[in-house]
């Protein structure tokens, strides 16, 4: 489960990236909240622009965020990136400690953070392959997404007992500070440990070159496609867990941050399934989508907040096994030439289509309730699950058949393949 820790470079990220993502889960819950109930009266909507503010640009600057990771030096990048992102979080804590920070200034930082989150995002999940093996590569990235849900654990909790205490603005500046040990894990980086994998030459054509190595791919397009339906209406919850911590359950902050938390265990916990697997298959991404339609139906229903902080558990585990299957699927059958671009894609499809989802679950929310909001994530699962189930039966020929000699009546089985087609992936 954690072999790719015996690297020593990947060691360095790992305790670098954990005290770094406690840091963004902190700002994330403290801005949700001075957002929802100190800068608006619990305007869902409101946190929705905000979220599409900070994600958008992920859709609108992929070509050339994969382009720069794939030509330049990642480790240079994340230097880069992690510094202007903790000066953001510096100077948007010191306005709401000032008390002269106004939504629109909120927005302004998060569409800053986006842009700066745009280049760190594919130069970050493609740095992993420099720090270990490709046959460890699927291990590496569960254990990536078991660092940044042990942060989701222990970032929201005291986020909101922080937020109650002494106000946002200070845990904007907390943010700000745990940067510094990315930064210096970057730094402690055994160069001469860091595997060499080629670059993208200079030349014209390398951003259609991406476009058309994915549409050449159907198994790609299709986890791309399932990923954008999750993405875009199933994972907002911030949404989702302050609109039923404040308006269903009368809570404050602190019950945001708990319930935060509480999935984050849920998540952990999906990741580290994902960790012991071998390989990504795809029937995990698509059989994780229905379970996430189920798990999110279930929380919509529940009458009480403990009740719903158990089934969020569920939602978690869900989710964190769509999320981590998919990621590593992408990685380890990308060509190391094109993996940047192609995550740049994967990212912006992934995260992009927020600024079209975010506004709209929280416009539901705010016109019909919470727990309707959560409805339209358990339909995002269902559409999900549908397409994986349509590929699967197209690509690869499944169907069902009758079985008297396994004591069963319908089974699923794979039909030859013709002679002169392809098989699906």
């Amino acid at each position: 489960m954690f072999r790719s820790l015996q690297f020593f470079n990947y060691r360095i990220w790992f305790v670098g990236a954990i005290v770094s993502n406690i840091g963004t889960w902190m700002q994330r819950t403290a801005q949700d909240w001075l957002v929802y109930d100190i800068l608006t009266a619990q305007d869902a909507a409101a946190m929705g622009i905000v979220m599409a503010l900070q994600l958008g640009p992920q859709l609108l600057m992929a070509p050339w965020s994969g382009l720069i990771a794939d030509r330049f030096d990642r480790r240079k990048i994340l230097m880069a990136t992690q510094l202007s992102m903790a000066l953001l979080g510096l100077g948007l804590g010191l306005m709401v400690i000032a008390e002269v920070a106004e939504l629109w200034h909120v927005y302004a930082f998060a569409l800053a953070l986006g842009i700066v989150s745009s280049v760190d995002a594919p130069a970050r999940q493609t740095f992993v392959s420099e720090l270990v093996r490709d046959d460890f590569l699927p291990n590496a990235v569960a254990l990536n997404s078991t660092s940044f849900n042990l942060a989701r654990m222990v970032g929201p909790a005291v986020a909101g007992v922080l937020t109650v205490a002494v106000g946002p603005g200070w845990v904007f500046l907390i943010n700000a500070a745990t940067f510094a040990a990315l930064i210096a894990a970057l730094l402690a980086i055994r160069r001469s440990e860091l595997r060499v994998l080629p670059r993208a030459p200079k030349g014209k054509g390398k951003i259609r070159e991406g476009f058309r190595y994915v549409r050449h791919r159907p198994d790609l397009v299709v986890v791309m496609w399932a990923i954008f339906i999750i993405g875009t209406f199933g994972l907002n919850f911030a949404i989702y867990i302050a609109g039923m911590a404040r308006t269903e359950f009368g809570g404050h902050a602190g019950d945001f941050g708990l319930l935060s938390s509480v999935m984050a265990v849920g998540s952990v916990a999906g990741a580290l399934l994902s960790a012991r697997r071998e390989r990504p298959r795809l029937r995990y991404v698509f059989g994780a989508s229905a379970l996430f339609a189920v798990t999110c139906t279930a929380a919509a229903l529940m009458p009480n907040v403990w009740l719903f902080g158990a089934a969020l558990v569920l939602v978690g585990v869900s989710s964190l096994t769509i999320m981590t299957s998919a990621n590593a699927y992408v990685q380890t059958t990308t060509d190391p030439v094109m993996r940047g671009r192609v995550m740049a894609l994967y990212m912006a499809i992934f995260m992009g289509g927020t600024p079209l989802g975010a506004p709209f679950v929280g416009l539901v929310s705010n016109l019909c309730g919470p727990r309707w909001g959560l409805g339209v994530a358990a339909i995002s699962g269902v559409v999900a699950a549908l397409i994986g189930l349509v590929w699967a039966w197209r690509a690869r020929r499944l169907r069902f058949a009758y079985d008297r000699a396994a004591g069963r009546r319908v089974r699923i089985v794979y039909l030859p393949q013709r002679s002169g087609s392809q098989r699906g992936p």
